[in-house]
Parts: structure tokens; C-alpha cells; sequence
């Protein structure tokens, strides 16, 4: 596939219409249409069916989707890339960070970045940690945080700190009285946390099972925000990274837990493409942001 028939593809399987796809590439529905019956007979085989108004994805067409999305979203940092080129903004900052280092290791990043160097712009997202990895090879970033420092292939991490885990709760529980929260505490409660298959949730799994206790989460979370609602809700009590300002959401209170479990901070990027002179300031910037972190939480501020 050409680029043109590779991005009329990857739409085309998003929108599932010819009207939605169209609308999303700003194109006709005819020359749309034209360009996918190009490439059907190009390759040789259908892609769609027509079924009740909508194309309905052969099975040729699946199997081909994992390996073109990734090829296409590719091709769209390199445009990207290209744009930021013309328009003069080579000191432009890549960053993506998971929810929790996003919304506490990055500002105080981006504070001291922004001190020394105001002119250089910032383009910070928040995605998961498989959405980082995908986005380092792709060079759509250069730089990511995430809450993980297992090795990925091509991928150079760094652990710069750790968070603990914490018991969040509503201000007015019973349980909001303790200094320490242990899995004894919440024994009769619903328990909101990590899936057992994450880095968190496999440590919780270890110190449950040292006390004779099970890790059986009965609203399970990939991202520690995501407790919140269900927590002022009053659907449970949550176990997760201390790394998000809990404290600063009304009626919520987070106490440590017992035992102390930490989270790595880990700073990834590619071993493919080096950092250039504003991606290396940021991650100095990010160093001594996961540093001072770490060293507040020993100090309990």
C-alpha cells in the first residue's frame, strides 16, 4: 500500500462508513471510494463487505490492521515532525507520561524547565505505559515517565525514585482515624486496585500472601486516578501510588499502607535515537524532579 491507500485503510477500519471516513480525511465519498477499489485490486483481494450501509472488515482486512496502524501512526509523527521543522520549532519537547508521574513528577519538571528555558516548547501527553513504548519507537516522543522500570527491547530506562502505596479513602470512614492501613484493616471491605498482572498488583499479591492473606481486588484499576469516583463514591476503599496529590480532592484522605510497597519512577527512552541538546535538559529536569519526590515521601511531606 501507498500512503494514501494506507491512511484511507487505517480510517476506514476506525469509521467503519465510507461517510465517516471521508468526512475524517476532508475527501469525497467517490474519491474515497475509488482509491479503496485501487487498492483492493492492487493487493488482490477484498478489504470490505458491504453490509446494511456499513463496510464490515474482511478477514484479510483484520489481519492486516495491527501491522498498518502501526505503520501509519509512524508516518503521522514523521508529518508531525516535519510541520514542527518548517514552522522553526526544532527545540521542541516530546514528553509522555502515565496519569499519576503527569500529574506530580512533570509539573515540578516542567517548573525548573520552564525557568531555564522559556522559549522552547513543550509537548507533554499523557498515555498508558505500552502507548510510551509504542510512541519512543515510533519517535512521536523522546522522552517518557512511567511507573514501571521492566526492560523493553530498544528501550533504555531509568529509575530516578520511588512512591509508596497508600490506602485512599473517604475522609469520614472509620478507617480514616489510623496512621497506618494494613490488610487486616480492610479485610471486611471492597477493595478497589491494581490487576494482578501489574507491577503493583504483583507486590500487593507477595505482602498479602507473607500474612496469610489474599490480594483479591473486587474493582480492579491499570491507573490509580481512575479509584477516585468509585472511592467518593463509595464503592470501597483503594490501595495505590501516593504519587497523585490526594489530599487535594474534597473528602478524600490517603493514609500509608502497612506493609510499605514501593512503585519504581522510571524515566524511558529510545536507544535508537539520541536525545537532543532540550530533551536532555528535560531529563535532567525530570531526574531531580523523581529525586526530590522520593525524598519528600521519606520525609512524609
Amino acid at each position: 500500500m501507498r500512503a494514501r491507500q494506507l491512511e484511507v485503510f487505517c480510517t476506514l477500519m476506525r469509521s467503519g462508513t465510507v461517510t465517516g471516513a471521508a468526512a475524517m480525511l476532508n475527501i469525497s465519498q467517490p474519491a474515497l471510494s475509488q482509491i479503496l477499489l485501487h487498492t483492493e485490486d492492487q493487493l488482490g483481494f477484498k478489504l470490505f463487505d458491504r453490509v446494511r450501509g456499513r463496510l464490515v472488515p474482511t478477514q484479510e482486512a483484520e489481519e492486516l490492521y495491527a501491522q498498518a496502524e502501526h505503520i501509519f501512526g509512524e508516518l503521522d509523527a514523521l508529518r508531525r515532525r516535519t510541520v514542527d521543522m518548517r514552522h522553526g520549532r526544532t527545540g521542541l519537547v516530546r514528553l509522555a507520561a502515565s496519569a499519576p508521574p503527569s500529574m506530580s513528577i512533570v509539573p515540578r519538571a516542567l517548573l525548573a524547565f520552564r525557568e531555564a528555558h522559556p522559549d522552547i516548547v513543550v509537548r507533554s501527553l499523557i498515555a498508558s505505559q505500552v502507548s510510551i513504548i509504542d510512541m519512543l519507537r515510533s519517535g512521536e516522543v523522546s522522552l517518557g515517565i512511567t511507573m514501571n522500570n521492566l526492560p523493553h527491547q530498544g528501550i533504555f530506562t531509568e529509575t530516578v525514585g520511588h512512591a509508596d502505596l497508600v490506602c485512599v479513602l473517604p475522609a469520614q470512614h472509620r478507617l480514616a482515624a489510623l496512621d497506618r492501613i494494613g490488610f487486616a484493616d480492610i479485610q471486611a471491605e471492597t477493595l478497589i486496585s491494581y490487576r494482578a498482572d501489574t507491577l503493583p498488583g504483583r507486590l500487593l499479591a507477595v505482602a498479602a500472601e507473607t500474612e496469610g492473606l489474599a490480594y483479591a481486588p473486587a474493582i480492579e484499576i491499570d491507573l490509580s486516578i481512575t479509584a477516585l469516583p468509585f472511592v467518593r463514591d463509595g464503592l470501597g476503599l483503594a490501595v495505590v501510588d501516593g504519587l497523585l496529590p490526594w489530599e487535594q480532592f474534597n473528602g478524600i484522605v490517603a493514609r500509608p499502607f502497612s506493609p510499605r510497597i514501593e512503585v519504581p519512577i522510571a524515566i524511558v527512552t529510545s536507544k535508537d535515537r539520541p536525545l537532543s541538546a532540550s530533551h536532555e535538559w528535560m531529563r535532567d529536569c525530570l531526574r531531580a524532579a523523581g529525586r526530590d519526590f522520593s525524598r519528600a515521601a521519606l520525609a512524609g511531606e
